[in-house]
C-alpha cells in the first residue's frame, strides 16, 4: 500500500457505496415519495435473503468499504455504515420507543420529501448496546483509528413520527441518554472518534440553539477527553446523483450556530463547503475546535480535481491553523458508487498531502 506523505488530516463523514454482493436496501437506492416502503422490512427480508452466510458477506463488506478509504489515503476511516438501511433507522432498532410496525406517513427534512416512518410510542431507552461490537468489528481490518457515527437526538426525533412525547426537547433528552450509554460503551471499547450526525441542526438553527446543543452535550457527557468528540452538520442530501437544484438548508445556517458549536464540548465540527461556498470567516469562529471541511461533492459525478482541492484548503487556512483543518468529503459517499467515491477520495488525499 502506498504510503502518503504528512498533510492535512483526512476523514470520511459516514456511509460509503454498498458493494453489490451486499444486497441490503440502503438509504440511497429506496425511492422517497409517499408510497415509501417501510425500508426496515426491506432490510429483515434482505438479510434473510442473504441466507446463512450473512455475516460473512456482511463483513466482506465492511472490510472493503475499510480498505477502499485507506488505500485511498484516508487517515481516519468509516465502518461505511454498509450494515444499515439507514443511519437513523438502524438505530432505533436497538431502542425501546419505537413502533416498527405501525408506520406513519410524514414530511420530512424541511418537506423535501415524505416516508413512512416509525412510530415513538413510549419513552426511549435503550433496548440493547450495539456499536462496540460494530465498530471493533470494522477496526479490526485496519490499524488506523476507525470513527462510528450515530444519529443525534435532534435528528432522531425528526426522522420518526412521535405519537408520545409531543415535546422535542424533551424527547431529546431521553434519546440523548439513550446515545449516551452508547458512547460511553465505545469510549471502554477503545474507540477514539465519535461522530453524532445532527443535519437537523442547519435545518432548525432556532432549535438547534434553544435545546440541540444541550442535547448534544448530554449524549456526549461522560466520554473522555482521549476520544474525540464530533458532529456532522450537511445540508441536505439529495434523492439521486446531479440532481442540480435539490433543496438545501439555508446558506447562512451556519453562521447561525458557529458560536455555539465552539462553546459546546464539541471537539471537531464538519461543514460541507463542496457542492456549495462558505462564507470562509465562518472558521474564524472557530478558536479552539477542530473544522472537517468537505471539498468533494457528494452528489456530483464530475470528480474535482487536485489542484482545485488544494486551492480551497489552501484558502480555508487563511481563516484556521493547519492543525485544526481536516480535509474530507461533504457528506456520505453512498450516492456515488464505487469507483467514482476513490477517485474523489484519491484526488482529497493528494490534495491534502500538498501541504
Amino acid at each position: 500500500m502506498k504510503q502518503r506523505k504528512m498533510g492535512l488530516k483526512t476523514t470520511c463523514i459516514g456511509a460509503y457505496p454498498k458493494p453489490d454482493y451486499v444486497r441490503l436496501p440502503d438509504w440511497f437506492n429506496i425511492p422517497a415519495g409517499p408510497d415509501t416502503a417501510d425500508p426496515t422490512k426491506q432490510w429483515l427480508k434482505a438479510m434473510e435473503d442473504l441466507g446463512p452466510d450473512a455475516d460473512m458477506i456482511i463483513r466482506k463488506g465492511i472490510q472493503e468499504a475499510v480498505s477502499d478509504q485507506v488505500e485511498c489515503g484516508i487517515d481516519i476511516p468509516t465502518d461505511g455504515e454498509i450494515v444499515r438501511e439507514n443511519y437513523i433507522h438502524y438505530h432505533c432498532r436497538n431502542l425501546n420507543g419505537f413502533d416498527f410496525v405501525n408506520l406513519t406517513n410524514k414530511p420530512v427534512r424541511g418537506g423535501t420529501y415524505a416516508a413512512n416512518l416509525p412510530t415513538i410510542v413510549g419513552p426511549v431507552s435503550v433496548k440493547k448496546l450495539f456499536l462496540s461490537e460494530d465498530w471493533k468489528m470494522a477496526q479490526s481490518y485496519t490499524d488506523r483509528p476507525l470513527k462510528i457515527t450515530m444519529p443525534g437526538p435532534m435528528t432522531v426525533f425528526d426522522t420518526n413520527s412521535d405519537a408520545y412525547y409531543h415535546d422535542a426537547k424533551k424527547a431529546g433528552q431521553d434519546i440523548a441518554v439513550a446515545l449516551n450509554q452508547e458512547v460511553l460503551a465505545l469510549a471502554e471499547a477503545g474507540c477514539q472518534y465519535i461522530q453524532i450526525d445532527e443535519p437537523l441542526f442547519a435545518r432548525k438553527p432556532g432549535d438547534a440553539l434553544d435545546f440541540g446543543f444541550e442535547n448534544l452535550e448530554r449524549a456526549f457527557h461522560g466520554c473522555p477527553p482521549r476520544v474525540k468528540r464530533v458532529v456532522h452538520m450537511c445540508c441536505g442530501y439529495p434523492d439521486r446523483l446531479d440532481h442540480p437544484n435539490y433543496p438545501k438548508a439555508d446558506q447562512d445556517a451556519y453562521m447561525q450556530i458557529v458560536d455555539a458549536v465552539e462553546e459546546s464540548n464539541i471537539d471537531a465540527v464538519s461543514f460541507e463547503d463542496a457542492h456549495r461556498h462558505n462564507d470562509l470567516s465562518l472558521l474564524d469562529h472557530l478558536k479552539t475546535t477542530t473544522a472537517i471541511f468537505g471539498v468533494v461533492a457528494i452528489a456530483k459525478s464530475r470528480v474535482e480535481t487536485v489542484d482545485e482541492i488544494e486551492e480551497r484548503l489552501t484558502a480555508a487556512m487563511e481563516h484556521i491553523d493547519a492543525d485544526r483543518l481536516v480535509a474530507a468529503p461533504d457528506c456520505g459517499l453512498g450516492l456515488l458508487g464505487r469507483d467514482l467515491a476513490k477517485a474523489k477520495l484519491r484526488n482529497l488525499c493528494e490534495a491534502a498531502s500538498r501541504f
